[in-house]
This record gives C-alpha cells, structure tokens and sequence, in this order.
C-alpha cells in the first residue's frame, strides 16, 4: 500500500510494530491512507532522542485509538463518509 506514494517510503520499527500489536491498534493503523502511515513512521525514526520517540509514539498511538485526530489536527475518513457509515 505504502507503494504508492512517490516520497522516501520509512520502514516500521519493531517497537513500532510491538507498540501497534500490544495496544490492539494495528488495523487502525492499517485503515489510514499511506501517506499518513508514512509519515507517522518517518516523524517517530527522525527523532533524536529516545524520550521524543517514545513521546511521538504514544502521540500516534493516542490518535489511532482516538480515530479522528491526525497530527494534531481533525481528520475523517473519507472511505466511512462514502459508505455511508
């Protein structure tokens, strides 16, 4: 999926990976478009300092549970809206 985009496409850390399965958050994670799937990735590995990775990571993780927060900011997911759900 993550094929598409036509930026640097960053890898999923195995803590990211464990942090997703661990908090049952992998199909949300899944569900959102590639871009942010992407760039959630490339924001938690460009961190310098462990605490700030760790600090992204539960930023991520709280808006995947959440489900309608991206970055901070109001997100919808437009694929819900054209099912009618």
């Amino acid at each position: 999926m993550l094929r598409r985009l036509k930026r640097s496409i960053n890898a999923m850390l195995a803590y990211v990976r464990r942090a997703l399965q661990t908090h049952g958050l992998m199909r949300a994670y899944h569900s959102r478009p590639p871009y942010q799937q992407n760039d959630y990735l490339g924001w938690i590995g460009r961190a310098a300092l462990e605490v700030t990775k760790q600090k992204r990571l539960g930023q991520m993780l709280a808006e995947l549970k959440k489900g309608n927060v991206y970055m901070k900011m109001a997100w919808r997911d437009k694929k819900l809206n054209r099912r009618g759900k």
